[in-house]
Order: C-alpha cells, then structure tokens, then sequence
C-alpha cells in the first residue's frame, strides 16, 4: 500500500465530531478537547502529539501578541497544515503554553481553515532556566495556581470559548528547582481537578524526579507523558518509565535524528512497551520576532519519511497505527487517573542543570 494512501487510511472513517465549546465538566470524561471542542476519541485520528505552529521566546515579562500580526501567522502556517492534513493526519496537539506564544483564537482559526483538529494546554513553562514563568507564579501555592488552570478548562482561556485538552509544564535538567517542583505539583492538583493529562518537557535526569512528585501527589504515572523522553541519555530510563504505566514521548523526529528515534521505537517494542510510546517531531514554529516568522519546519517529515522507516525496521502497519491513533487516543482522553492512596514518594539523586527547548 502506498505510504499516503495507508496513512489516510488510519483517519478513513473518523468524522470531525466536534461539540459546542463549554459544555460541563463531567460531560467531557473520557473524551478529548480541541480548541473546538470535545470529541470522541475514536475521533482523534491519526496524531501528531508535540509539535508547534507559533513560539515566542520574549520572556514571560515581555511576550505579548502585539508582537506579531495574526493575520501573517494564519498565512504562513496554514499552507503546512493543509499539507500535513494531506498526508493523512487529523490531529495536531499544539504544545505551545502560556507566556510562549499560545494563542487559542488563532489555533481555532487554523483548525477551522485547515479541517486539522488542534488541541491546545493550559500550565506554564519551567524551562530555559525559568524565563517563560509569569511573576505570579512565585507568590502562589501549587494549589492557587492549579485553580488558574483548572478554571481555564472550566471556562475557557482568556476570556474565550477555547478550553485546554491537557497540561504543559516544563522543567530543567536535574534535580528539580523550587519553582519547577512548584508547576508539577500545581499540574498535579489540576489533574485530580480536571482530569487533564500532564505533558512535562522534562530535562535530562528529571524523569525520575518528576514521577515521583506526581506520585507523592496521588497521580498515577499513566496521566503523565514524558515531553522529550529522546534527550535521556540511560536508555533504560524509558523502559522503567513505560513499566510504571507512563507515556514515553520521542518527540524529536527530523532529517538528522531519525535513526536515533526510530532505534528508541524499535527498542521499546521489542522490551513489549509500544503501547506506552508516542512520537512526533516538535517542528513548524513561526518565530515572532523573526522576519516572516523565520523557517518554518514543516510537519510533514513524519510521514513522508519516518514512517517508512518504521516499516524497514519492522513494524508493520498495525504498529504504527498503535503509534499515531491507538496510543494518542488513550494518553490524552479526559479522566482522573489517581493513586489512592499514593504508593511512591519519588526519593532521586540530584544531577547537574541544563537548559532545554519547549
């Protein structure tokens, strides 16, 4: 079967079932949020699971969508999402966070002209040594601010009908810091609150760190997904993380870094763990501050490229449909997934500091 054909064919059969914006919690249990609305699960269609359509790299105290012009946004981007919508793919998860650059309006306006089903996040980012964490966040409890975020899934995100479909904290290498420690028990409250799932861009050396204070907090290690799981250099790592119940997200795939991440699926499907796996290539960005946005990586890679890899390498077809419509379906369905009573209380070893990318 041809490669575009297969892959359009993952979708066959997956209506866009979007529902009115702002329908009550207990309503959205079990299903999945887009910036319009909830869907089925078996509605999700063929994933990509992290990538990025707009990012600004301001600052928190700085960012601001005075900064760019929607309108040339909305064109540069959506000739790549009708593109990616070509190839077969139904859903883009948008990873962008608050103080990044997220923009619900515009992500709404792009899904509605490219028929690409976007789901976007609530939370803020912990990385790149804290620059994109607000002021506020340092004065307030976990719990304060996971009322910020639970609120925006209740009633939409600044002043809009637009609801977020999961969590994206972010924290740097090593040990956790104050703060990062902070987003992820603040992401925790707000998953017992909502039901969200919790995506962390987790440094190298956090992994550990990061479970077990979900852990400590009461959340099962299935509600969360290990953002850039790639960049652990103890391969072992993404076994133990997929052992525990967890989601081992490699989400790096380009030209240069192919073989790497398709050696990374091919290993934690012969450890039996491909139903904890997911993948996606963290690419697109329209960099604000950049003239026309900068270079906008297209999303098409995956499966124009990677794809067939994965078939040389010998998946079969069933495999990576496990990858791209199976495992996104099942990570990012709303619903509590709580440890009752908590049986971790995530003791680490500390290690050294990095920065990272959202």
């Amino acid at each position: 079967m041809e490669r575009r054909t297969f892959l359009a064919s993952l979708a066959a059969g997956l209506p866009l079932a979007c529902r009115a914006p702002g329908a009550p919690t207990e309503s959205d249990l079990g299903l999945i949020l887009t910036v319009r609305g909830p869907v089925e699960p078996s509605a999700l269609g063929t994933t990509l699971v992290h990538e990025h359509l707009l990012v600004d790299f301001a600052g928190a105290d700085q960012v601001s969508r005075d900064r760019y012009d929607a309108d040339e946004v909305f064109e540069t981007v959506l000739p790549h999402l009708v593109a990616l919508r070509e190839c077969g793919c139904q859903t883009l998860i948008e990873a962008t966070p608050a103080y990044l650059g997220r923009d619900p309006l515009l992500l709404r306006r792009l899904s509605e002209a490219s028929a690409l089903q976007i789901v976007t996040n609530t939370g803020y980012y912990g990385a790149n040594d804290d620059k994109h964490v607000p002021e506020h966040a340092y004065r307030e409890s976990p719990r304060q601010l996971a009322d910020r975020w639970t609120r925006e899934f209740r009633h939409g995100i600044e002043g809009t009908d637009v609801r977020p479909g999961f969590l994206k904290v972010g924290v740097d290498s090593g040990a956790l810091s104050e703060i990062d420690r902070k987003l992820v028990e603040a992401a925790a409250l707000c998953h017992l609150d909502t039901g969200l799932t919790i995506a962390v861009h987790t440094g190298k050396g956090a992994a550990r760190e990061v479970l077990g204070t979900l852990t400590a907090a009461g959340v099962a290690p299935a509600a969360w997904v290990w953002v850039h799981a790639q960049n652990e250099e103890d391969r072992s790592t993404h076994a133990w993380a997929a052992s525990e119940g967890a989601w081992v997200e490699f989400d790096g795939v380009g030209p240069h870094s192919m073989d790497a991440h398709a050696d990374a699926v091919v290993d934690m499907t012969q450890a039996g763990y491909l139903d904890h796996v997911l993948v996606s290539q963290d690419a697109g960005w329209y960099h604000v501050g950049e003239r026309g946005g900068g270079s906008y990586r297209s999303q098409t890679f995956l499966f124009e490229e990677f794809v067939p890899v994965l078939h040389d390498r010998g998946l079969s077809e069933e495999q990576v449909r496990t990858l791209l419509v199976d495992n996104p379906a099942r990570a990012f369905a709303i619903g509590v997934r709580r440890l009752d009573p908590p049986d971790r209380r995530g003791r680490v070893t500390p290690a050294p500091r990095a920065n990272g990318r959202p």
